[in-house]
């Protein structure tokens, strides 16, 4: 199969891979022939890329981080517990909270299980589901590239767990922003802006006062937002005065923002996402962990298609661990026409050949 952009394909190709909405549900089968009524259903839901079939790839196959039934569960405990401590009262919050940790840890420590016995990098496209709300999917997103940053980082099991926590967490604040402002469909107004910007501090407070939950949690949900030349809020703070799992939340939270679909808005593709991060490298972000990052998440998804420096063109068809700008790519184009044996071309070992270039754009199949 083949990701594409959705608004670029005639109708008459075949769905790849099905379409979830964020509690699991399928939407829209694999296998399901795309009219134009569909096609442009599917662009007013927001989803700008999609996999579909595709002869020349039909063996390429796309490994899922987690499996869809603790993905469906913690996006269910995410919402259920949020939701809780948006209805609740101020007395309230420390149940709401420590039901909440008890509930997340068990599901950081699944999450963690999967991913390490996933070999495959990882890679959280947005366009394979849809939300309602997207602070539950961004909570679960931010948490799953956060552990796979820390476990490239070797940070031990105790400290994975806190992160993971501080990670699932960090935008608990956010649940105390207005729902007028927090579910706006286009862009803030300034005001509104810095009204969201409260959702560090609130989150840290919320946080700091529940004895069985580490303080470093709190202190995750208070200095996400912080930058290393202290352009960051809310209090402006430096890079020795961030902690490390501050500055671990910070690079997958905006990658997972800037990779999302937003009404006013369309995703990035990971390549574009992670070339934001290295713009901010060393002035925003740690390069040690944006590098970290770089070789546990798959820049170039399983089924892009890609442009080689020696003009070549085909589709990756794997990827090698830790090194997630040189994937395995399914060549099919050679001297600017198509060849009949498409053949695997590993760029791991081709130290020579680079990707210069990705299209996503449909070519009939």
């Amino acid at each position: 199969m083949r990701l594409v952009k959705t608004a670029t394909i005639s109708q008459g190709a075949y769905l790849g891979k099905a379409i979830y909405n964020d509690k699991g549900k399928i939407l829209l089968n694999e296998g399901v022939k795309l009219q134009d009524d569909l096609l442009k259903r599917l662009t007013d839901m927001g989803i700008h890329y999609i996999y579909i079939k595709d002869k020349k790839t039909e063996d390429i196959e796309i490994q899922e981080p987690i499996s869809t039934g603790l993905r469906r569960k913690a996006i269910h405990s995410i919402e259920q517990n949020f939701l809780d401590l948006q209805s609740g009262n101020n007395s309230s919050y420390s149940v709401v909270v420590e039901q909440a940790a008890k509930d997340f840890s068990k599901i950081i420590r699944e999450i963690l299980f999967e991913i390490k016995n996933n070999k495959d990098l990882l890679v959280l496209l947005a366009d394979v589901y849809t939300y309602d709300h997207y602070i539950f999917i961004h909570s679960l997103n931010v948490t799953m590239y956060t552990l796979a940053i820390g476990l490239k980082l070797n940070l031990t099991e105790k400290e994975l767990e806190i992160l993971g926590l501080g990670a699932i967490l960090h935008d608990v604040g956010k649940m105390k922003v207005p729902e007028k402002i927090l579910l706006k469909p286009d862009r803030l107004t300034k005001e509104e802006f810095e009204e969201v910007k409260k959702h560090a501090e609130v989150g840290y407070h919320i946080l700091r006062k529940i004895p069985t939950v580490s303080l470093i949690v709190a202190h995750c949900a208070f200095q996400h937002h912080e930058r290393l030349n202290g352009s960051g809020y809310p209090r402006g703070i430096k890079e020795s005065e961030i902690h490390l799992f501050g500055k671990i939340i910070a690079v997958a939270d905006v990658f997972d923002a800037v990779t999302s679909n937003r009404v006013y808005r369309q995703a990035m593709l990971p390549h574009e996402g992670l070339e934001i991060l290295y713009a901010g490298s060393g002035t925003l972000f740690d390069t040690k962990i944006i590098e970290a990052f770089r070789q546990a998440v798959a820049v170039y998804p399983t089924g892009i298609t890609v442009i080689l420096n020696d003009g070549r063109k085909g589709i990756v068809s794997g990827q090698n661990a830790g090194l997630s700008g040189r994937p395995i790519v399914r060549i099919l184009e050679q001297n600017g026409a198509e060849i009949t044996e498409p053949y695997d071309l590993d760029l791991k070992s081709e130290l020579d050949v680079m990707i210069t270039a990705c299209d996503t754009t449909f070519k009939g199949v």
